[in-house]
């Protein structure tokens, strides 16, 4: 506590003093302190977020001037300048992220009152307002909404603007809402900042979509780990997958080298039975062959022998293909006698 915050502590009445010290005890008690707007919150709803939060933050409300000197005297000046009209103090242990995400989640519909800002455009949706014929339709028109008599009832030709963002809901606006059951702002606990292990943050920091966001760094990881392996880096992630390729490049080396080798000796067969049978597909007197040999057409091309060369993904620009291809090197290690090649070429 700086001598100053001090000095004004020691001027306070005893029951304001004890006020700062529970609030400082809260601060002290958690990772994460914010600042959180409660302006037109109604007191059972505020109570009834109280007891939701539990378990998760913690909600303290005070006197503006205690809230500041409790944040003066445990370091938190970054949050002093949010505290500015119905706010309260929100502790937890949560990261920002997911109490921003909580309080946001926790925000229900509720109608709007006259002198009110609209905090976003407000629409009357086309449609069947349910309301008989009579004077009703004439205040839609009287507010910019398209509504007429058809059928019966009052209808809304189309969804009709009828106040922007930042406008004030006139008399008139608010009990055709009203009339409507539209209700077009939101209650709930407004983040105003957080203090996190000395990082301050705004709700703009906070307010992201977390499923692009995993998106994007399960992309990343996939692109690290493609260049690692075309770059030879050997990691804990990618070791498997290089000696794989290793497997596979060897592998292919020895068949095109003819290399005799236990590990080897089927494919070797195999090539050796193709390269016959091509050869006597290309002589013209069948009799001059032994008998199995006799009518042999020419094999489809086989395939490549060096099946087990690197398949880099240089040439793909998607991370995840790239994956793709260095799990077919797995393959060709399951298969391909990896403890052989190692005594061959070791």
């Amino acid at each position: 506590m700086s001598a100053q915050a001090e000095r004004k502590t020691e001027n306070l009445p005893q029951w304001k003093k004890e006020e700062v010290d529970e609030l400082t005890s809260l601060i002290d008690s958690y990772e994460s302190v914010g600042i959180v707007g409660i302006a037109g919150i109604p007191s059972k709803q505020l109570q009834d977020m109280r007891r939701d939060l539990h378990g998760t933050a913690e909600l303290r409300v005070s006197r503006n001037t205690l809230q500041v000197r409790a944040l003066e005297e445990t370091g938190l000046d970054d949050l002093v300048t949010h505290i500015e009209g119905q706010v309260g103090l929100i502790a937890t242990d949560d990261n920002p992220f997911a109490l921003y995400k909580e309080l946001e989640a926790s925000k229900t519909p509720a109608p709007i009152n006259e002198g009110e800002v609209a905090p976003n455009d407000i629409v009357i949706p086309e449609g069947d307002t349910g309301v008989d014929p009579g004077p009703f339709v004439g205040e839609l028109q009287s507010i910019g909404a398209n509504a007429r008599i058809e059928e019966g009832s009052i209808q809304v030709m189309e969804d009709s603007t009828v106040l922007e963002a930042g406008e004030q809901v006139s008399a008139d606006l608010s009990n055709v809402l009203s009339e409507l059951g539209i209700e077009p702002k939101e209650v709930g606990l407004d983040l105003q900042a957080v203090v996190a292990e000395g990082v301050l943050f705004d709700p703009e920091d906070l307010d992201i979509d977390i499923e692009a966001y995993e998106s994007d760094v399960a992309t990343a990881a996939a692109r690290a780990r493609n260049l690692s392996v075309n770059a030879s880096y050997p990691t804990e992630a990618t070791a498997p997958t290089l000696i794989a390729k290793a497997t596979g490049e060897a592998k292919s080396l020895g068949l095109q080298a003819a290399i005799e080798d236990e590990a080897l000796m089927p494919d070797l067969v195999s090539k050796a039975d193709a390269q016959l049978r091509a050869l006597a597909a290309q002589i013209d007197d069948e009799d001059a062959l032994p008998e199995e040999l006799q009518g042999v057409e020419a094999p489809a091309a086989p395939a490549a022998a060096d099946e087990g060369e690197d398949e880099s993904a240089d040439d793909h620009d998607d991370a995840e293909a790239d994956d793709a291809d260095t799990d077919d090197d797995d393959d060709d290690q399951d298969g391909g006698g990896g403890e052989g090649l190692g005594a061959m070429f070791g």
